[in-house]
């Protein structure tokens, strides 16, 4: 099989550049590219350098924007991306705040919003709010999973206190309850806190089997430092938002062993040839590091490309009935999204539906462990 990196379009570009010449394509991108979760924004930024700027024959422009890590930039960018931009769809943002905060935006103008954090909007905002990313409680599941194989019968949680700190709780307490493991301490901290002495001392007097960090990027590192740097000797699991090589490099010695549940894209080379995402992930992985270097992958520029597999079913249909740039263009793609199904990306595998705008095949998560300041794939 060709390369989707190497070649056009196929059927579906012939297809469409046999149409008349319509209007641009508009992508109105909202990533944190500066501010403390910059390092996952400018993961999650890659995949843009890698997507068509042609559909059947048709401009697609990306237009990019820096949320700083603040949702109310993010939404002040949402704002200015339908209204100046006239964009068809809003594309991110890395951070489940900025991205609860724009689907408002995206159902005040009517603009599918097709988010890489894994948010989760009310039921009447649900209709222009899609996501790429698997919820918390399918990826935290899959660390538990392994927790409950491994004979832990006690875990503690220190999170961020903050939304994405509370969902990842929130996710561990429904599955270490069905699991048969008790929760026997829960602790907070800010993103930006620079110490958790206090909050690892409590911890390790509760003699939990295991840690669970419920933090993202690289201040989920600092648990645990503190954890080894206390001679703390169990295990410990990170949620699948440190994904990237940052945390390694500032993890360093006190991250090896922690284990966590990713998107297979992350160890695509190590994956067993039947896993259904592994050839989709290869080919991202070579044109990933042909363009930024080696070792420059990560899940979050699998979800980006994910998001593009989406946006090309979406677009190819739209472009069938509607021009670029109008109403009808935009409720087009929101009704293609809509029904994605079966689609096979790096990350995972999609189908939506009317009540669900993730899809995330529940199968596709793998468990990895940090060996030798790498990735090693465990099941």
């Amino acid at each position: 099989m060709n390369s989707r990196f190497s070649t056009p379009l196929c059927a579906l570009t012939l297809a469409l550049a046999a149409a008349p010449a319509l209007a641009d394509i508009n992508v109105g991108v909202v990533f944190s590219l500066t501010g403390p979760a910059a390092s996952l924004g400018i993961e999650t930024r890659k995949a843009i350098d890698l997507m068509p700027r042609t559909l059947g024959g048709e401009k697609i422009n990306y237009i990019v924007l820096d949320d700083a890590t603040d949702p109310t930039n993010a939404v002040k960018n949402a704002r200015k991306l339908a209204g100046e931009n006239k964009v068809d769809v809003l594309f991110g943002p890395n951070l489940i705040t900025s991205g609860v905060a724009m689907a408002d935006v995206a159902n005040e103008e009517k603009i599918a919003l097709l988010s890489q954090a894994p948010i989760e909007v009310a039921p009447e905002k649900l209709k222009w709010a899609f996501r790429v990313e698997p919820s918390a409680e399918i990826m935290v599941g899959r660390a538990v999973a392994d927790m409950k194989a491994r004979g832990v019968k006690t875990v503690g949680f220190i999170g961020f206190s903050d939304s994405w700190g509370e969902l990842l709780l929130k996710a561990l307490t429904k599955t270490t309850a069905e699991a048969g493991i008790k929760i026997v301490a829960t602790e907070r901290y800010a993103r930006p806190d620079t110490s958790v002495t206090g909050q690892t001392l409590k911890l390790i007097a509760a003699k939990p089997d295991a840690v669970f960090v419920g933090a993202s990027g690289t201040p989920a590192a600092l648990p645990a430092t503190t954890l080894r740097g206390r001679n703390w000797t169990g295990a410990i699991y990170q949620s699948h938002a440190v994904a990237n090589k940052e945390f390694l490099r500032v993890g360093g010695k006190a991250v090896e062993g922690n284990r966590l549940p990713v998107a297979p894209v992350l160890v695509a080379e190590q994956l067993p040839d039947a896993h259904p995402n592994k050839q989709v992930g290869v080919e991202l992985v070579k044109a990933i590091e042909a363009k930024f270097g080696p070792d420059s992958r990560s899940t979050f520029a699998g979800a980006s490309w994910d998001g593009w597999l989406m946006l090309e079913r979406a677009f190819g249909a739209a472009l069938k009935t509607a021009k670029p740039g109008t109403p009808e263009f935009r409720a087009a793609v929101r009704d293609a999204l809509e029904q994605t199904n079966k689609l096979v990306g790096a990350n995972g595998t999609y189908t939506m539906s009317p009540t669900d705008h993730g899809g995330y095949d529940a199968a596709s998560p793998v468990l990895i462990e940090v060996a030798n300041g790498t990735w090693k794939f465990i099941e």
